[in-house]
């Protein structure tokens, strides 16, 4: 039964999306959405209403950061690739994701290998994040700052 309270919002949201009410676009959602369902297999618990403001918050908030990081790291690497000598150092550095949930780390990898600059090449099991970064040298803590305050605003969005 939780499957389809959580099976029936992506149906409609699907069909609002598509505006198309045909018995084979209906037919079409109602499988697409039976599969996403099954794919991400929701845990069987109830829904706190009294979360859904917080949550809604952390998420614009999230977005909103998402943006700016955008943003600023997309001027830096440009300021880097037009700078005649190149200053880069790159490497490698481990993230701690921190996140319980895989959806948590997935949306987190998901954020830094959107950043110009960085990406997430490996997760291993202890949900540590590998991620390339054009300069290590101080990526350090500016990553692992923006990591902690990722992973809070993900934890209360999924909590």
């Amino acid at each position: 039964m939780h499957y389809l309270t959580f099976m029936i919002p992506i149906w409609l949201l699907y069909l609002m999306l598509t505006g198309n009410w045909a018995l084979n676009n209906v037919v079409t959602g109602l499988i697409l959405a039976g599969f996403v369902t099954w794919l991400v297999r929701p845990a069987q618990r109830p829904f706190a209403w009294k979360r859904l403001p917080d949550a809604l918050i952390a998420t614009v908030r999230y977005v909103a950061l998402l943006l700016v990081e955008l943003l600023v790291s997309g001027v830096q690497v440009a300021r880097i690739v037009l700078t005649p000598s190149l200053p880069i150092k790159p490497g490698i550095i481990a993230i701690p994701s921190q996140c319980e949930s895989d959806l948590g780390v997935a949306l987190s990898a998901h954020a830094i290998s959107l950043t110009p600059g960085e990406l997430v090449v490996e997760i291993d099991d202890a949900h540590v994040m590998y991620t390339h970064v054009l300069d290590a040298s101080d990526a350090d803590e500016r990553v692992a700052a923006a990591q902690q305050v990722r992973r809070n605003l993900l934890s209360r969005i999924f909590a």
